[in-house]
């Protein structure tokens, strides 16, 4: 039986969803937005239905996906809310809002299924936190979201109570990795290299390096020491940042996000 999902907004993260699941068997994707050039194109290239509006989604599809910032969530979810129930699935990727506001908003007449993807899903390898607490879901629903969202990359089951957790690590992961290897282009530079070739050297070694840990039987540790030559010019940077706690200011760093995390939720 095929599955009728609607994209509620369309916006990068919408769309990189779109995109994933255009290609599967069994689903039939629609959506709407305010941006129509983004609807039509989508439409074009991927076979959207488009809808005028929200209503008018949640009448016809089967789980509504809501893809829109989260400062614009509620007046959204209040707009739909008449038209679900037990039977539709609500899948919300707003950061930041906890399951327990969905249900006050809906009226908890709903399933509501909550995940936070990363950026890298916009180009097909993202990570991204399912949350499937909601105690009305069916065990159909919470078989099928996880196997759509592997669309756009790994997908994992976590209790909400370890989504700041996520956020933390792997939410605004991304800055930290395009932060490390900013300071690894200015280094090349001021060697002596051409920024242009150093750029593409710095994306090829972290390309690399994460292809190698995915592939590879020994651990990120091993991987490293596999490196570290005796005496070499590997362990003397090494060391440097032993000696400048740069290991120790880097899990500071992800706490701080996970504290962040815990203080927008409770707003």
């Amino acid at each position: 039986m095929t599955k009728k999902l609607g994209f509620i907004g369309v916006g990068n993260m919408g769309s990189a969803i779109v995109k994933g699941l255009a290609s599967g068997e069994g689903i039939e994707l629609h959506g709407t937005d305010f941006n129509k050039a983004n609807l039509e194109r989508l439409h074009k290239e991927h076979g959207l239905i488009v809808h005028d509006n929200a209503t008018d989604l949640a009448k016809a599809c089967d789980y509504i996906v809501l893809a829109v910032k989260p400062q614009h969530a509620e007046p959204v979810v209040k707009e739909v809310a008449p038209l679900l129930d037990k039977s539709k699935c609500l899948v919300t990727i707003c950061a930041g809002i906890p399951l327990s506001t969905y249900e006050e908003w809906t009226g908890n007449r709903c399933p509501v299924v909550r995940i936070m993807p990363n950026t890298p899903a916009l180009v097909g390898l993202g990570v991204s936190a399912i949350c499937l607490d909601n105690e009305n879901l069916t065990d159909e629903m919470k078989a099928f979201v996880p196997e759509v969202f592997a669309a756009i990359g790994q997908t994992h089951i976590l209790p909400e109570k370890l989504f700041d957790a996520f956020t933390g690590v792997i939410g605004s992961g991304p800055a930290y990795v395009f932060y490390f290897m900013e300071a690894m282009i200015e280094s090349g530079v001021a060697l002596g290299l051409t920024r242009p070739q150093t750029v593409e050297m710095v994306k090829g070694l972290f390309l690399g390096s994460a292809t190698m840990a995915d592939q590879s039987e020994h651990s990120v540790t091993e991987l490293r020491e596999m490196v570290t030559s005796p005496g070499g010019t590997t362990i003397r940077a090494l060391m440097h940042f032993d000696r400048q706690a740069l290991k120790g200011d880097i899990i500071d760093g992800v706490f701080e996000s996970y504290y962040r995390s815990i203080e927008l939720g409770e707003k």
